[in-house]
């Protein structure tokens, strides 16, 4: 065979046939994603939800629903955290355009035009398609509803902390602690003056004095590496029994767990409501939905336990150690509170809590971390919920695909082959071990084989 060299083309052909153009296979993965949402009737149902959002015969050349919703899909399969990034993404990769619904001389839609159609489309639309990726696991009987795990995390907000605001005044941070340096009888402030002023001061970064101005909504917090940064919060109702995630809720950083519990679980039964009206998929769920809650001690107090005794919710709440309680006037709260004690204490509560652990962090993980969502490139709750919803919803349908086609993400194909390469070469190093030591089997060689075979 003769070597090729490269050839300088020096002008481009002015026509060229569709036919002529090169291709790749498409990925086993968006395929099989694709034949899925078509089994579901996504496109219909979600032309259906968004008629209403276009206008029939006048306006700029718009950006299909459906393909508005892939794209955001793409960006929890690709890990991918910003539309511009999504939209640079569907331009390089034939694959994800075949995926999307782009044909081979068409243009992809922009980030702008991608921004500009979830602006229109209003947040209730985003929730029910959530809400249908939750009827299709359940109709793959990877739903159940019954016990339901909750937790909250971080976001890190797409605002800067040197930007913050006084809510009074409308100064910003520099402007203020030179003020307060004026005050104490320093006229002219130096920077050392102002770091020294600042180290001094309590309660210096409060929600309740400063805000951003680019979005009100993001609250100052400390997050989990113990910087201190705006930032939402996230909180996950999920299925205790699949790891499918049944709700998510967008709450202000400021606020405690006991005070975001309760709507993050009216959001989880709500969409558990929605599958059970389903006549399709309503025989599906467990008879006892939203029968059992779990959370981690952040979660315990009187008030909680007591909410959730009324609600008909048993409650498996870890219970931080407050020491001797005073239960005097206080009859409901310590039955509710004891309850949940003998509870958490049991077999099934120590396992419920060990399952908690295991399936509500690892769809932070999925979400957040491998699917480039840790930190928001978009302001307000309303806009940052539209993106999570689809987001999480990519995470469901993961789920799905993992047992369709054995893998949760495109990118799990990458290595599949060269995972059975590398196990194919372990056992044969294990056989020739073998053949050289068949006088004597020595215990270590059959434990690394049925170490190998049992990973």
């Amino acid at each position: 065979m003769a070597m090729g060299k490269r050839k300088n083309h020096t002008q481009q052909p002015l026509f060229i046939s569709t036919a002529d153009l090169p291709r790749t296979a498409a990925h086993p993965f968006y395929t099989k994603l694709n034949e899925a949402l078509a089994a579901g009737d996504f496109e219909p149902l979600v032309e259906g939800l968004c008629a209403g959002f276009y206008a029939d015969k006048m306006g700029r050349p718009s950006l299909e629903p459906g393909r508005y919703f892939r794209l955001l899909l793409i960006g929890y399969f690709e890990g991918i955290g910003s539309e511009r990034g999504i939209a640079w993404r569907c331009a390089d990769s034939q694959s994800i355009r075949s995926f999307v619904g782009y044909a081979l001389d068409e243009a992809g839609a922009d980030h702008s035009t991608i921004s500009r159609t979830r602006r229109l489309i209003d947040l209730e639309t985003h929730q029910q398609v959530f809400q249908w990726v939750l009827k299709m696991l359940a109709n793959n009987d990877l739903l159940s509803g019954r016990t339901v795990g909750v937790d909250a995390t971080t976001l890190e907000a797409n605002a800067a902390m040197r930007s913050i605001v006084r809510k009074d005044s409308k100064q910003n941070y520099q402007e203020f602690l030179t003020d307060l340096a004026e005050a104490s009888g320093i006229q002219t402030p130096t920077r050392e003056d102002l770091v020294k002023l600042d180290k001094t001061r309590k309660n210096k970064a409060s929600n309740d004095d400063w805000e951003s101005p680019g979005d009100p909504d993001a609250k100052i917090a400390r997050m989990k590496d113990g910087s201190t940064h705006l930032a939402h919060k996230a909180e996950h109702a999920v299925d205790m029994e699949s790891g499918a995630v049944l709700a998510v809720t967008l709450q202000g950083a400021d606020l405690g767990d006991t005070a975001t519990l309760l709507p993050t679980l009216i959001a989880a039964t709500e969409n558990l409501r929605a599958v059970a009206d389903d006549a399709r998929v309503a025989d599906k769920l467990d008879k006892d939905w939203m029968s059992e809650g779990v959370a981690d001690k952040g979660y315990h107090s009187n008030g909680v336990m007591t909410d959730l005794r009324e609600i008909n919710v048993r409650s498996y709440i870890s219970e931080p150690d407050r020491g001797r309680r005073d239960w005097k006037d206080k009859p409901e709260e310590k039955q509710a509170v004891y309850a949940n004690r003998r509870r958490i204490r049991g077999e099934r509560g120590k396992e419920l809590m060990r399952r908690r652990g295991e399936l509500v962090e690892r769809s932070f993980a999925h979400v957040y971390e491998t699917g480039a969502m840790r930190r928001t490139h978009l302001r307000r709750h309303a806009n940052i919920a539209k993106r999570l919803l689809i987001h999480i919803g990519g995470f469901n349908l993961g789920l799905l695909m993992r047992k369709l086609i054995g893998v949760g993400k495109p990118r799990r194909l990458q290595g599949l082959f060269s995972s059975i390469f590398c196990l194919f070469g372990t056992l044969w190093r294990l056989l020739s071990m073998l053949r050289q030591q068949r006088a004597s089997w020595r215990p270590e060689i059959v434990r690394s084989l049925a170490e190998t075979l049992a990973a």
